[in-house]
């Protein structure tokens, strides 16, 4: 059976912001429905503008609707706001986003509200003035949830503005090369024989190259050979940060998808490896990353924050520990971030960290390097968590990192720096002899 493109792009939505699923569930599910790569492309682009613009789609309907539908009906409100992004922001000619995505409603089951589907899009179409959004709310204007624009009012008084304008724009798609089997300089000759256009920006990261467009990497050179995996650079500095050599023992402690478990072997082949993640699925991704890279680690299925369940009590030399976070600095990646998160969460998030982070230093060898990591912006997470673990270890001290890190517990990374995602870095010693804090 053939599906409506627009159906599924609507269904995949009211899974996302009604169901609760995130968009790396619900995408995968509705695009195995579509016939083809165009169709998945298409699809993807809907439900990924969707998630983008939102708040304003939202006040769109408001304006030529005297109430949203609910319940049973509440795919077709997510259909309108797809025929709405087709039309404000999609080179889709008017008169096909609109017939099709009429034809869509019946799909959804919405034959009687087709005329009102129809009346909606016309009016969009008819007056432009509906998206002058200068007098609107901040969470309108800005399509970014009123909590989270607040957070980031708070901590970048002088950017919070341009961090939301980095998340509105799509990101870029960055490549690692595999320097353990290609040099950076010969991958980018073989792009350019392929006629690929690139850049290598980052001096400090010699094996990131960034595509001027994006496209499926299983036809870039050497994909099945493993020289390259696709890494944003900002999550490129773990393994740089984390400085491993050859023979040292090095635990990454939630390492799913596995990217900086293999870009750590890529730079430290001889080293012993154990990369350990609570979720056996998600495990399935770094065997496969392994396998196809040619590397070398000890898997585990474990949590970081019970060592006692899986720790066989020889420390390690090295650790990275990327902790579960808010996301909030890879929103323009995932923009369903936005609405999944909550103001609640962030509190939960850091006790966690927390808690992951005293778990796994009992782990670190006297002498040994902890790099703490997120894909956050927001100081909770980051900054206030080091001040707060280097007041309770007498036995951490905090590394400098790159020049380019002038806060005072750690490197933060924002969205759209030098085009990358949002990260967070800090570098924690361990005194060659252990003396804590009560």
């Amino acid at each position: 059976m053939s599906h409506n493109i627009r159906a599924l792009a609507a269904r995949c939505c009211y899974d996302v912001v009604d169901q609760g699923l995130s968009l790396s569930e619900a995408l995968p599910k509705a695009q195995a429905l579509a016939d083809n790569a165009l169709d998945k492309a298409l699809l993807q682009e809907m439900c990924f503008g969707v998630m983008r613009y939102l708040p304003q789609l939202e006040a769109v309907c408001s304006q030529l609707m005297s109430k949203p539908l609910i319940k049973q009906l509440r795919p077709l409100q997510f259909l309108l706001y797809i025929g709405i992004y087709q039309l404000k922001f999609m080179r889709i000619p008017d008169h096909a986003a609109i017939s099709e995505t009429v034809d869509a409603a019946r799909e959804l089951k919405g034959q009687s509200l087709t005329r009102l589907i129809n009346g909606v899009l016309r009016n969009v179409q008819r007056q432009p003035a509906l998206f002058d959004f200068s007098a609107a709310p901040d969470a309108i204007k800005y399509n970014h949830p009123g909590w989270l624009i607040n957070e980031l009012q708070q901590a970048y008084p002088d950017n919070w503005q341009a961090i939301l304008d980095a998340n509105q724009h799509k990101a870029p798609l960055w490549l690692r090369i595999n320097v353990s089997k290609i040099h950076p300089t010969d991958y980018a000759a073989a792009l350019t024989r392929a006629g690929i256009d690139y850049s290598r920006p980052l001096a400090d990261l010699p094996a990131a190259i960034k595509l001027a467009q994006a496209q499926d990497v299983t036809t870039l050179p050497g994909y099945s050979d493993g020289w390259f995996s696709v890494q944003d650079a900002a999550a490129q500095y773990a393994a740089v940060l984390l400085n491993t050599e050859d023979g040292q023992r090095v635990l990454d402690a939630c390492c799913a998808p596995g990217g900086k478990s293999c870009h750590i072997l890529e730079l430290a082949p001889q080293a012993e490896l154990t990369a350990l993640d609570k979720d056996p699925k998600r495990l399935l991704r770094v065997h496969d990353n392994l396998a196809r890279l040619g590397l070398t680690a000890t898997v585990i299925a474990a949590d970081a924050a019970e060592p006692d369940s899986w720790w066989q009590g020889k420390q390690f030399d090295r650790i990275l520990l990327d902790v579960p976070c808010s996301a909030s600095g890879v929103i323009r990646r995932h923009p369903d971030i936005r609405w999944l998160r909550k103001k609640a969460d962030i509190a939960a998030l850091a006790e966690l960290q927390q808690r992951i982070l005293k778990q796994c230093w009992q782990l670190l060898a006297p002498g040994g390097t902890l790099l703490y990591a997120t894909c956050s912006v927001l100081p909770q997470e980051n900054q206030q968590q080091i001040a707060r673990f280097l007041q309770q270890h007498s036995d951490a001290q905090l590394s400098p990192l790159p020049a380019q890190a002038t806060q005072q517990y750690g490197w933060q990374l924002l969205p759209g720096d030098h085009d990358m995602d949002g990260f967070f870095y800090a570098c924690l010693n361990k005194a060659a002899t252990h003396s804590e804090k009560a």
